[in-house]
């Protein structure tokens, strides 16, 4: 898969530093594999879920949620929010105009 952007991803891991290593394995395999559906990212992240057009990963024991855009038919995956679990229980990315 094509990740645009790594990015957001640095600079989440820049303000919470030790969010960078989970961020930067995320990265590694989702920009070495070919998902065509959530089922097969759920086969590599069991946590994944379908959220309004997002997919969010839960990482690092639950204390990071990664909310993406993926294009399976092109092969993209869009990074549009690194958040805490305080910061995603807020709800404010709802409002990304990609939600729905």
């Amino acid at each position: 898969m094509h990740v645009i952007s790594k990015k957001r991803l640095k600079d989440f891991y820049q303000t919470y530093p030790n969010a960078k290593v989970a961020l930067n394995n995320w990265y590694r395999i989702a920009s070495k594999t070919l998902w065509t559906n959530l089922v097969e990212v759920q086969q590599t992240y069991r946590d994944a879920e379908a959220v309004g057009n997002f997919t969010v990963f839960n990482l690092k024991g639950n204390s990071i949620r990664l909310i993406v855009l993926i294009d399976y038919k092109n092969s993209i995956i869009f990074v549009r929010h690194v958040l805490t679990h305080a910061q995603y229980d807020k709800e404010g990315w709802k409002k990304d105009g990609w939600f729905q």
